[in-house]
């Protein structure tokens, strides 16, 4: 299936501001079942530098400038992507979770190397024996990895509130597992440092989910949302993801934008500015389905 992807990001500013410096990561991953066949970048007022580079982890990364003054400005990606259903999977013919664990502290080729560096603390995610005993009740001595992180997944969805009021992007990994409410940046974050705590590699996911309308209504453009979730890696799956705000494995409803260690790493649009005094900002994301029209060539 073929999507469109359109995330327009608006800001304005109560007072001038004469020059700003931006990076996003806006642009969809190509990989395995998924594959970013272009993406476009609008940028108003024009700036005066505009580039692309990849970061560490593999991500696209746009970056410009503005030096001219500006009271609105808009960044604006549009892409099209073409994605394949996520594989049936059999959890309880999966290997045990402790030797997913023990494996990775030997194995030396570069896909156990490159995971491994996801089971480690990193600026937003800290292991804890909090999160280890809460994890434990479905990581059970000897069990497949996949029921237990399935099981885990599905808890994090029942015992947690999605509360678009209870956090802030800035709220703690720790208050957000205390007050048992947030959003799915929260809910990633708690997961992730669940699996963590256990010595299991788990990484933070960026992306865009499509939404369904309530039977009988007409579906509105630039309502569905910017998502986030994880993945888990073991040896004998490569990577998997999971979606504890909706309690499912992701396939035909998320598209995949960027991954990294948490949210710090891969935050949507990051930049600084001066002056401008306060400013407001408004979030557009609209994803449709498309005809499939077969393979086409990635562009940037």
């Amino acid at each position: 299936m073929r999507y469109l992807v359109q995330h327009t990001t608006r800001y304005l500013y109560y007072e001038l501001v004469p020059v700003c410096h931006n990076e996003v990561r806006l642009a969809p991953r190509s990989f395995g079942r998924q594959n970013r066949a272009s993406f476009e970048l609008r940028v108003e007022p024009s700036p005066a530098v505009i580039g692309c580079r990849q970061d560490y982890f593999g991500n696209q990364v746009n970056f410009f400038s503005l030096h001219e003054g500006h009271r609105e400005l808009v960044v604006a990606g549009s892409s099209t992507v073409d994605l394949e259903p996520a594989a049936t999977l059999e959890p309880e013919g999966t290997m045990p979770w402790e030797q997913v664990r023990d494996s990775l502290q030997s194995d030396r080729s570069p896909i156990a190397l490159d995971a491994f560096q996801f089971a480690f603390n990193s600026p937003r995610v800290h292991a804890s024996r909090d999160l280890a005993e809460y994890a434990a009740h479905s990581f059970t001595p000897n069990r497949p990895w996949l029921a237990a992180a399935l099981e885990l997944t599905q808890r994090i969805h029942s015992d947690f509130a999605y509360d678009q009021t209870a956090t802030s992007v800035t709220t703690s990994l720790d208050e957000a597992f205390r007050l048992r409410r947030g959003v799915c940046q929260d809910f990633a974050h708690i997961q992730i440092g669940c699996l963590r705590s256990l010595g299991l590699p788990a990484r933070y996911v960026s992306g865009y989910l499509l939404t369904t309308p309530p039977p009988g209504k007409l579906r509105q453009i630039g309502c569905d949302a910017s998502h986030a979730w994880l993945s888990m890696y073991a040896p004998d799956l490569g990577w998997v993801d999971f979606d504890p705000t909706n309690n499912v494995i992701p396939s035909m409803q998320h598209i995949t934008v960027a991954w990294g260690r948490d949210y710090d790493d891969i935050c949507p649009i990051r930049g600084v500015f001066v002056g401008g005094g306060n400013h407001t900002m408004t979030v557009a994301v609209d994803l449709r389905p498309l005809m499939h029209n077969g393979p086409a060539t990635e562009a940037s």
